[in-house]
């Protein structure tokens, strides 16, 4: 039995479809749904996000968010969440780069610390994505 997925940023709908299984980055590690999973709702982390149908899987690079089951339907819901053609790696470096320099001169009482670090974590995470596909 599929599951009926749904992955949803502020900007759009990225993906709607059923599968057999997803695997999403959580804060103990990844884990997997399957049809008639458990339901749950937990805190997604950066990270890749992979979904199987017919044997063939295709990822996404995540960032922060959560995922609700019940049942055999799962909704995604994260900041971003991109293949690998819609990622810029000149682009993401940049911002890379733009975001330490700012964490550097930052301290952690600083109202702005928390979201510098989202946007690095985010940042490695679709680079590594990226350049993991590309060697």
């Amino acid at each position: 039995m599929p599951l009926k997925v749904e992955i949803v940023t502020p900007e759009k709908k990225v993906f709607s479809d059923e599968v057999d299984t997803i695997v999403i980055p959580g804060m103990e590690g990844e884990f997997k749904i399957i049809a008639s999973h458990t339901p749950v709702v937990t805190i997604i982390t950066p990270g890749e996000l992979i979904y199987t149908k017919g044997g063939a899987s295709e990822s996404l690079a995540i960032g922060e968010g959560f995922i609700e089951t019940s049942g055999d339907s799962v909704s995604v819901v994260v900041d971003v969440a991109l293949g690998e053609s819609e990622i810029d790696e000149n682009a993401v470096e940049e911002a890379l780069k733009r975001a330490e320099a700012a964490l550097a001169d930052t301290s952690e009482d600083d109202e702005n610390f928390a979201a510098l670090q989202a946007v690095i974590a985010r940042s490695l995470v679709q680079l590594d994505f990226k350049r993991r596909r590309r060697s």
